[in-house]
């Protein structure tokens, strides 16, 4: 029974993405499955025409570049069968001539190889055309919205484009030791090409948003979602960095800023945390209240021993086996008024016999986190003791400690030993100062980076973008039922004739789950990305609360999209069985069913699925989705409030099962946030959670959370904070995108012969209804002289 209670340590490491070949499989449905070998058909029909009894690997560098320029001078013809066959026979070579590889370690060298080949001859340029012309294509979208059912065959010429382009983007991405010199060149110039448009005025993530938001609103529903938001993640993973680059970047900022250094690698302490485990059985829990009860009526005044028990038991309840801490306290009440002293003797003895020795117990050497002292506490702290010791204060003054105890000077050192100055902190002040003396500070210098570049793009519509990602996260999230209204994100993976047999229907059944989970990725990834690279981005250029205007502009409106709600509706399940679920063929997936011969698939194999310990994408989306709603609510009381309105609490503590630090991390960080609006109640017969709490998250010294005596968990009008923030992102967002060349504080030309010397642009039939617009707005009106006199 132990083992049906206490879940399994899951070894996961977190990253930017998966292993390079799972990235490349993912691609790829099993629906799709029979198109590798028109691929490999189409390319060989032409290779064997241009270069006769010869092997792709067997050519010389010249040689495979005239005929990847032979392919690329096919793809000009007019005739539409014959420009996909030769982007499948591109596509082939994009995939790493499977055909002439006997491993799957061939196939991904010659995949990778190929792509920079295709790259340097301007494969992706020509790709990005036919892409444009595809999404502009209104007779297939028409076709499209005319069937009743949309299946692979709809969307063949787009999913042949989007796989090349694909596979370039995360072949070149991906870094390796081995790399040549051209290769390491090559990616920079791919990166600066993605991230500054040269031949469009906009980047090329944003066409990918574009095509989000027309297959959201119906006029385009043959669209491959998926492989679009594949595709637009890794361009922003790209484009943008990762999540160690994000580090390196915010470290290399504090210091051109005259900060001190982070107290610590978040990314490390992460990956050095220990899950917590829930007790072994209910009955454990049983006796651990008796213990507790044993120690109470010896030692009346300690409140500890819970916390105390932390170390000796696991924190956590568990939810298989069916008792919550809360019924356990049930339980607790009626077993003792059952028991009396003498059976209590008796239990009470046997329990060190059933526990470890002394010896193997590991306690915790320290807390992971250096607590965090804002500038904020600091003058808080020392306004209160004013108040009780004084009778005044002295406003943000932090220094002047006349009049105050010795223990109030002790505590302000020790909050300044902690304080710590966040980026955004200082440029708080840069705004406050820009606001105040805008024409002796002058114009605020914006650094082209490939985030304000993304960002200026998507500015006017990003709202749509927004609620057209929620939108499909809604739909692919396993707790959603089919609605009539719901999108159909089926496409492309849905074959033209349906499955007749149990094995068909049930290999089905598994990739459009499969599917699901793909599509919940990438948003997860890229949403997360998005907010995290805007906050630094946008911190070291911007204003403070506005300094973080583009990140809460695009928090603000993830809010507003309900992506709030919807994420606790995700957690809402069983997430142990989605995490190990087995939604994954191995014998299918690329590049292996491309060299091996395909076994017969059975029921029995289908449903025993792959032997792995639970299912890594299932996860990242998981954890990624807690960092989300995270970066949402921190900070924001409106916002935890929501968390608390929406009764968060049981859902993110089920989520506590799943053994694996970062999840239990970021779950436990907002179970934080809001133990204060839950009451004593609460957080008395949850104190294994509070205990965990304190362990695992950082502390903020001045953080009254375990009490809720804190001001600002006073739930006041929650509404004004949104609108004035709203407010200061408008602010910003004006001040910064929509100002003119010609600034307000711009001089004014009083001299009336250079004002009318001045050429101004008319429009083109302005000279057509001239003599009307005079006989109106000049001859027409009666010339008032007299009212001149009221001037002067």
């Amino acid at each position: 029974s132990q083992g049906s209670v206490d879940g399994p340590n899951l070894e996961f490491e977190y990253g930017d993405a998966d292993g390079h070949g799972t990235e490349l499989a993912e691609l790829y449905s099993y629906t799709e499955e029979p198109e590798l070998s028109t691929n490999r058909r189409c390319f060989e029909e032409d290779f064997q025409a241009q270069v006769q009894g010869r092997r792709w690997l067997e050519l010389d560098g010249a040689q495979q570049k005239a005929y990847v320029m032979h392919l690329l001078d096919g793809l000009e013809v007019v005739n539409r069968d014959k420009r996909l066959k030769v982007a499948r026979a591109i596509l082939y070579l994009a995939q790493g001539v499977f055909g002439d590889c006997d491993n799957e370690g061939d196939v991904l060298y010659w995949s990778r190889h190929n792509s920079f080949l295709l790259y340097r001859l301007g494969t992706f340029t020509a790709f990005l055309e036919l892409l444009n012309m595809e999404i502009d294509n209104s007779q297939a979208c028409s076709s499209a919205l005319r069937k009743p059912a949309i299946s692979l065959a709809d969307s063949t010429e787009l999913r042949v484009l989007l796989s090349v382009m694909y596979l370039m983007v995360e072949n070149i991405r991906v870094e390796q030791e081995t790399d040549p010199p051209e290769w390491k060149t090559c990616r920079e110039t791919f990166r600066m090409e993605l991230s500054f448009p040269v031949h469009t005025e906009e980047p090329f993530a944003l066409l990918l948003f574009t095509m989000v938001t027309k297959f959201c609103s119906g006029h385009a529903p043959h669209f491959p979602m998926k492989k679009v938001l594949l595709l637009l993640w890794k361009v922003l993973l790209f484009t943008l960095g990762g999540f160690e680059a994000l580090q390196l970047l915010k470290v290399r900022r504090r210091e051109e800023l005259g900060l001190p250094p982070l107290p610590e690698d978040s990314i490390q302490v992460v990956r050095s945390m220990r899950a917590a485990s829930p007790p072994a059985c209910p009955i454990e829990l049983m006796e651990q209240q008796q213990q507790k009860r044993g120690h109470r009526s010896r030692r009346p005044l300690v409140k500890q021993d819970s916390l105390d028990i932390y170390n000796e038991r696991d924190p956590f309840k568990s939810d298989e086996g069916g008792v919550d801490e809360e019924e356990i306290d049930d339980v607790d009440s009626g077993v003792e008024g059952e028991l009396d002293l003498v059976e209590r003797d008796a239990i009470i003895p046997v329990l060190p016999a059933q526990r470890p020795p002394i010896g193997r117990v590991s306690f915790p050497k320290g807390l992971p986190w250096a607590p965090k002292v804002r500038q904020k506490d600091i003058e808080h702290f020392l306004e209160a003791s004013r108040n009780k010791f004084i009778g005044f204060t002295l406003g943000q003054d932090t220094e002047t400690l006349i009049g105050l105890p010795r223990p109030i000077h002790e505590s302000v050192k020790t909050l300044k030993q902690h304080k710590y100055v966040s980026i955004s902190d200082i440029q708080i002040k840069n705004e406050e100062e820009l606001e105040k003396c805008p024409m002796s500070l002058g114009e605020e210098e914006v650094q082209e980076t490939p985030c304000e570049v993304l960002y200026r793009a998507m500015l006017y519509n990003l709202p749509q973008y927004m609620i057209a990602l929620l939108k499909i996260l809604l739909a692919a999230a396993p707790t959603s039922k089919a609605k009539t209204d719901s999108i159909n994100i089926l496409a492309d993976v849905l074959p033209e004739e349906m499955p007749i047999t149990v094995l068909q229907s049930m290999k089905l059944g598994i990739d459009v789950n499969r599917h699901k989970e793909i599509i919940v990725k990438s948003i997860s990834a890229l949403l997360l990305l998005l907010l995290k690279h805007f906050k630094l981005n946008h911190i070291y250029q911007a204003s403070g609360e506005k300094a973080l205007a583009i990140f809460e502009y695009v928090s603000q409106h993830l809010v507003f999209a309900n992506c709030i709600p919807l994420i606790l509706k995700f957690f809402n399940q069983n997430i142990m069985s989605y995490i190990t679920a087995k939604n994954s063929i191995s014998v299918l997936d690329y590049p292996h069913c491309t060299v091996y011969d395909l076994p017969e698939l059975t029921a029995e194999s289908l449903e025993a699925g792959d032997n792995n310990q639970f299912c890594w994408r299932n996860l990242f989306s998981c954890i990624n989705l807690l960092r989300i709603l995270n970066k949402l609510t921190k900070w924001k009381h409106s916002r935890t409030m929501m968390l608390v309105v929406f009764k968060s609490a049981p859902i993110l503590k089920r989520a506590l099962k799943v053994k694996q630090a970062m999840m239990q991390l970021y779950v436990l960080k907002l179970l934080k946030i809001q133990t204060k609006y839950l009451g004593r109640q609460w957080r008395k017969s949850n104190m294994k959670t509070m205990s965990a709490i304190y362990q695992k998250v950082r502390h903020r010294m001045n953080d009254d959370w375990a009490y809720g005596n804190d001001i600002d968990a006073r739930p006041w009008d929650f509404q004004a904070e949104e609108c004035t923030l709203r407010a200061n992102i408008e602010a910003f967002n004006s001040r910064r995108y929509d100002q003119p060349q010609d600034s307000e504080f711009a001089p004014v030309d009083n001299c009336l012969q250079s004002v009318l010397g001045q050429q101004l642009e008319l429009p083109e039939d302005f000279h057509y209804s001239y003599e009307l617009w005079l006989e109106r707005e000049v001859f027409s009106q009666p010339i008032r002289w007299e009212e001149l006199l009221h001037y002067q």
